[in-house]
């Protein structure tokens, strides 16, 4: 009989004891937990601090007694594994609760231990007020702290899922909240153009935003916290959340001699093997490929995390799965607003040294004359030559979930960017259009690889000449170009250029505007029809103002010392 012990629970440990039962009845399996839950909703930890889920239970997908009822697995909670003792197969582990210690033998080993909160040496790091989110247990700590103190402030040190996520909860609370964060954006998976949407629903939704700054320490003050702040004044608050990242919990692996990988992540194959034949890892411990890049990547999401569990089960008992990548999909709420990604953003592409392109469009979430359809802010990447997809993110209220599990589907089969006009997608009235939008992202970028568009962007607007040797033309009515334009730019609606060519000298290039991209893609095919060359601007100018208006409120509150 083959004994198979499990450090950690959660999303893949959990999953693989649940999976190797399926596969061998008579399989012993022992799991070790360091917490007290042995499988439990990491993600919806912030929705109970914010009463979202009200039932404490609800967190908890599995008890140690309805996983050995159904699948016979032993469980033991609030044991941590201490030592991996390879030569004679063993691990160390202490009872939590008793203090004892002891060895336990194994054929095959799975460390599923998951990622630690990254905690900076910072002067009052263990200050009571400050506090991390990671387990069922840290969430009990902040929601019972919150019952109890009636804190009225809160900043989080931190701009990811979790600092977001909690942001509206605690909102929702009635708290003031900030956000404090080195980098200049919110949501690392995003591009900054795209972050400025959830910055603009989060100041919307009454959250401070300190982007840019960051956190030298913290200090009791006034019977709550000061954050101190490089070259800034400190911020006050009744509790502080560190949620400024994870890192890999790798000590185990490390001290029993596997292999690490990149930010300490232990190693391992499609197998999900580590460096020792009888010994597995996954979950959000373990170094990946990208699924786009092929290169090393560290990627904590459940999703990935389940998949491995499933694979290394199956491996374990003689099985040959294997791992194909992470591509790092993922979707956020932040009030009534969604966001979601997949693949490489363009920080990534770069990194990569990928020579790429992108489309920026903003099609309605249904058809436009349906009521109550929203726009989307679509952004999809493309590699140049070889139109290969390599990323998208999209914001929006409506149907974000959909489109972007459309690309990230395309992305993983390899379809080509141009393939997305082909794509036969579901169309009625309340749900999409007839050209849905990914079939427009298609379109957009057929229309390049034809030749049809060639296209200026965001980062081109202050080098553009206004030296008069090109024309700059916006081709958005009377009224909207009166309610805002790009300096330079000079307008001709697009229905009344046929009329007007006369005004557009010949000879020089045609950089053309319009709201969302599809009046001046309309404006460049009558000129080039005309022989005069042109450039579309992809987006829109509701997208280049947003980005516009974001990026000088976070320099304001640079300067300034607080975003308010």
């Amino acid at each position: 009989m083959k004994k198979i012990v499990i450090v950690g629970g959660v999303a893949g440990g959990a999953t693989a004891a649940a999976r190797i039962r399926r596969l061998d009845e008579d399989a012993q399996i022992v799991v070790f937990e360091r917490s007290g839950f042995v499988s439990y909703a990491n993600c919806g930890l912030p929705y109970f601090i914010g009463d979202v889920i009200d039932d404490p239970q609800a967190l908890t997908l599995q008890t140690p007694e309805s996983f050995f009822a159904r699948f016979r697995v032993d469980i033991r909670v609030r044991h941590e594994v201490t030592a991996i003792h390879r030569d004679r197969k063993t691990v160390s582990v202490t009872n939590l609760a008793t203090g004892e210690t002891f060895e336990e033998s194994y054929d095959k080993l799975l460390l599923a231990p998951g990622a630690k909160p990254v905690q900076p040496k910072l002067p009052g790091i263990g200050l009571d007020k400050v506090f991390t989110l990671r387990t069922v247990e840290d969430t009990f700590r902040i929601k019972n702290y919150i019952n109890t103190h009636k804190p009225r402030s809160a900043v989080l040190a931190g701009g990811g899922f979790i600092s977001v996520e909690l942001a509206e909860n605690l909102r929702s609370l009635g708290m003031e909240v900030t956000i404090v964060q080195r980098p200049r954006q919110l949501m690392n998976p995003f591009d900054p153009d795209m972050a400025a949407f959830l910055h603009a629903e989060a100041r919307k939704h009454g959250v401070n935003l300190a982007l840019g700054f960051s956190v030298e320490g913290f200090a009791e003050k006034d019977g709550g916290v000061d954050v101190l702040l490089e070259n800034a004044a400190p911020l006050h608050a009744d509790l502080v959340v560190l949620a400024i990242g994870v890192s890999p919990e790798s000590s185990l692996a490390k001290e029993a001699g596997l292999d690490l990988g990149i930010k300490g992540s232990i190693l391992v194959n499609d197998r999900m093997e580590t460096s020792d034949p009888d010994i597995y890892a996954v979950g959000d411990a373990v170094q990946v490929n990208h699924a786009v890049t092929g290169e090393a990547a560290h990627i904590a999401l459940a999703g990935p995390a389940n998949k491995q569990g499933r694979i290394a089960a199956d491996n374990i008992c003689g099985g040959d799965s294997r791992y194909l990548g992470s591509q790092g999909s993922s979707i956020l709420q932040l009030f009534d607003l969604t966001a979601a990604a997949t693949g490489l953003n363009e920080g990534g592409a770069r990194r990569a040294g990928l020579d790429y392109d992108k489309v920026i469009l903003s099609p309605m979430s249904h058809a436009g004359y349906y009521p109550g359809g929203q726009l989307l802010t679509m952004k999809v990447l493309f590699e140049k030559e070889t139109f290969r997809l390599l990323g998208a993110q999209i914001i929006g209220y409506q149907g974000v979930d959909k489109h972007i599990d459309i690309l990230a589907t395309a992305i993983h089969a390899g379809l080509k960017a141009t393939d997305l006009k082909d794509l036969d997608l579901a169309y009625a009235p309340p749900y999409s259009s007839a050209k849905a939008p990914v079939n427009m992202a298609g379109f957009m970028i057929d229309n390049i690889a034809r030749g049809k568009v060639k296209q200026w962007y965001l980062e081109d607007v202050d080098t553009l000449p206004r030296d008069g040797s090109v024309t700059l033309l916006d081709t958005r009515t009377p009224m909207e170009y009166a309610g805002g334009y790009i300096p330079g730019f000079r307008n001709i609606p697009v229905d009344d250029l046929r009329e007007r060519l006369d005004e557009i000298q010949p000879g020089k290039p045609v950089y053309v505007i319009c709201q969302s991209g599809l009046r001046s893609y309309i404006a460049s095919r009558i000129l080039e029809e005309k022989g005069f060359e042109t450039y579309n601007f992809t987006g829109g100018f509701r997208y280049y103002a947003a980005v516009a208006y974001d990026k000088a409120l976070i320099q304001q509150a640079y300067d300034c010392g607080m975003d308010r």
